[in-house]
């Protein structure tokens, strides 16, 4: 599982894919998952949480990483039916169950169904983590046609949307949603426009949100985690080889970071420790400096 991120210690080598939102199975070297000494201590005892996009990168790593503090699971995921039963397989590993639910976010109605397919077979939900997206990369604004922006609009907001409204009925004080925004929602990003735009959105959200459910009082906390340059499929997925073998060399540390270095930061929001925390963003982004 975590063999040959030493080998790379700040990056990879060339390589591509031509499906999104990409295969961990096919990424070299392999993503690192969990950090060998995270020792779970209970933090989340009890829990469900569901986690879109939870198949691979940042989403397998906090579904892992939830079951260990011990969380049950469920995952929803677009088409990567091998990534999600790794997914479950690793879970499973750590005596929790795992529920994995084959369903584009982008649908509102499939959304509902799954929403209720888990409370059926796992009884409830205390922790949303809201981290599904794409990305496609375009060199000028004119080359983003409607059909790709309705689709990165469609899964990265809109998806956001149509689970939290499925979710928030079941949920109660003290549980907790976890949006995936981006480093991009600071910064921009001159090839990413559309996906930019979408994670400006998730910040909006995620703060909007948040001010809302306090005033209904209603004690959910909402807040958000803004990666930056991290291994996920989404990256040889979405960018060509020269740009892949470069990723992540600009930043602060120089390097990229591992998914098992975001998810400690959806475990401490999901979890009593944050207890006194809305409205906020997290950023792991190996040191760039946003003030956001």
């Amino acid at each position: 599982m975590n063999n040959m991120v030493s080998d790379y210690p700040k990056g990879a080598p060339a390589q591509e894919q031509t499906h999104q939102p990409g295969d961990q199975d096919a990424m070299y070297p392999a993503p690192e998952i969990i950090k060998a000494s995270h020792k779970g201590s209970g933090k989340l005892d009890g829990k469900v949480a569901l986690i879109s996009g939870g198949d691979s990168g940042i989403g397998r790593s906090t579904a892992v990483l939830f079951a260990r503090e011990g969380a049950d699971v469920a995952i929803i995921y677009l088409d990567e039916n091998d990534d999600a039963a790794q997914t479950k397989k690793l879970v499973e590993h750590e005596g929790r169950r795992c529920l994995t639910i084959q369903q584009d976010v982008g649908d509102n109605d499939g959304v509902k169904k799954a929403v209720e397919q888990v409370i059926q077979q796992l009884g409830k939900i205390n922790i949303l983590v809201n981290n599904a997206g794409v990305q496609y990369p375009q060199e000028d604004l004119t080359d983003i046609d409607n059909e790709q922006l309705e689709r990165t609009f469609k899964t990265n907001i809109f998806g956001m949307f149509n689970i939290t409204r499925a979710v928030l009925p079941h949920m109660q004080e003290g549980d907790s949603i976890i949006n995936t925004t981006s480093i991009t929602s600071y910064q921009g990003h001159d090839q990413l426009i559309d996906y930019a735009s979408t994670k400006g959105a998730i910040t909006t959200f995620t703060r909007s949100l948040s001010t809302n459910l306090m005033k209904q009082q209603r004690g959910i906390r909402v807040n958000g985690v803004a990666p930056g340059p991290i291994w996920t499929p989404l990256i040889p997925s979405s960018f060509d080889a020269e740009q892949v073998a470069k990723f992540g060399k600009d930043t602060p540390m120089g390097r990229m970071g591992q998914p098992s270095e975001v998810a400690p930061a959806y475990l401490f929001l999901a979890s009593d420790d944050a207890s006194y925390i809305t409205g906020q963003i997290i950023h792991v982004n190996g040191g760039s400096i946003v003030n956001g």
